[in-house]
């Protein structure tokens, strides 16, 4: 009976001894380590690639936002403010309704078929929503010029990016609204073009908050 509570006593300490070493591997050493790393090597994705102007974060480069005018009173939806570029539509986002305590947005895809009647609708609205827009005097968009990314939302709805043709679309627009020379806005577009990762994956691109980031230094100083 003796050596069997020693015994019992014996693996418990073991396990004991165990459980503080691997809690203070796994649970402190590891983590600061890591975390060490990322902030020597990686700061600015470490500490979610946030983007600043003017002394304060104005976002995410990994995460797209939208550029609305304020919201009129009736509920109804926000129009863009069309002085700043647009990224690409957020139609797959969703909020919660489960754990109603905070107001959260659920990123997603819209999950419609491509002969769904109501993705269909959203396109062609979506479309027609463009070529308004970005029609100004002296410059026609026609629909066929409205490239895919302006009228699709992403896989998960926050998308950062649009494509360098949906940028320079937007240019005449962007121009006349803050009264600026279309080269110098054509420029800007241009300086902001990323080309694809490691030269071979994915498409070029631009960051609408970069860019919009860009655009407002340079009103600021116009």
């Amino acid at each position: 009976m003796n050596n069997s509570f020693v015994n019992t006593a014996r693996l418990l300490g073991a396990g004991l001894r165990a459980l503080l070493v691997l809690t203070l591997v796994t649970g402190v050493l590891y983590p600061l380590a890591v975390t060490g790393v990322a902030q020597a090597l990686f700061t600015g994705r470490a500490n979610g690639s946030e983007v600043e102007a003017d002394g304060r974060v104005v976002g995410s480069s990994l995460i797209g936002q939208r550029y609305d005018l304020p919201p009129k009173k009736g509920g109804r939806a926000p129009a863009p403010d069309l002085r700043w570029f647009q990224g690409r539509p957020s139609n797959g986002l969703g909020t919660n309704s489960v754990n109603t305590q905070y107001t959260l947005i659920l990123s997603g895809a819209t999950n419609l078929a491509a002969d769904n009647t109501v993705l269909i609708r959203q396109v062609e609205d979506a479309r027609a929503a463009v070529v308004r827009d970005n029609t100004v005097p002296g410059w026609t968009v026609r629909p066929a010029d409205v490239p895919a990314d302006a009228v699709t939302s992403s896989g998960s709805g926050l998308d950062p990016d649009i494509s360098p043709q949906y940028a320079r679309l937007q240019v005449h627009r962007v121009a006349a609204r803050n009264h600026l020379p279309v080269a110098r806005v054509e420029r800007l577009v241009d300086d902001h073009v990323q080309g694809r990762t490691l030269g071979f994956i994915g498409e070029p691109r631009v960051d609408v908050l970069a860019l919009n980031t860009a655009l407002r230094a340079l009103t600021k100083g116009h």
